[in-house]
């Protein structure tokens, strides 16, 4: 009899220990295993990277396009430039210019 008695109050006295120690486990494996763990990190470390890496490509596509914009501003246009360039894409051509004509094979430009 005193040893179940015994027993018993060992075991009521172990649950609190055992309680915390499955709680101490469970945030320990959490840390290692969960959303929290190393390997997201560097998940989430290597998406930063490739997310850089399309911000540099991102910023220079946009330093060309802000250099084709500037160059079509009033303050900024050439117009000599402009009428050479209307020419050139339209085969236009004055009546004071002079006009070279080139062999089939043998281009320009």
């Amino acid at each position: 009899m005193r040893f179940w008695r015994g027993l018993k109050r060992g075991v009521i006295r172990l649950i609190p220990a055992c309680a915390l120690l499955a709680l101490s486990f469970y945030f320990w494996s959490n840390t290692h295993v969960g959303d929290a763990a190393h390997d997201p990190l560097a998940l989430r470390q290597q998406m930063l990277d490739q997310r850089h890496a399309e911000l540099a490509v991102t910023e220079a596509e946009r330093a060309v396009w802000q250099r084709r914009v500037a160059a079509l501003r009033t303050q900024s246009l050439d117009r000599d430039l402009l009428d050479e360039r209307v020419r050139a894409m339209l085969n236009w051509s004055g009546p004071n210019d002079l006009i070279f004509y080139y062999p089939p094979g043998q281009k320009l430009f």
